[in-house]
């Protein structure tokens, strides 16, 4: 019975791309948001802002004394 032999050198290699590849998956699922999905995003926060600041009523702080 012979061993198979593994030259290390090739061997680290492929485990740093297999890392490497590991790692950009991560990546890709956690920031994998095209620029227009971003920008679509943030005009909706900005709508969803401004709308819900149109329906604030300002009071002028003193209650009314209806006496």
């Amino acid at each position: 019975m012979t061993a198979e032999v593994i030259n290390l050198r090739q061997f680290k290699r492929d485990k740093a791309r297999g890392d490497q590849d590991r790692q950009a998956q991560v990546n890709r699922a956690a920031f994998g948001r095209t620029k227009a999905q971003r920008i679509l995003e943030k005009t909706r926060v900005l709508q969803d802002k401004s709308k819900l600041d149109a329906h604030f009523r300002e009071d002028s702080g003193t209650p009314s004394d209806p006496a």
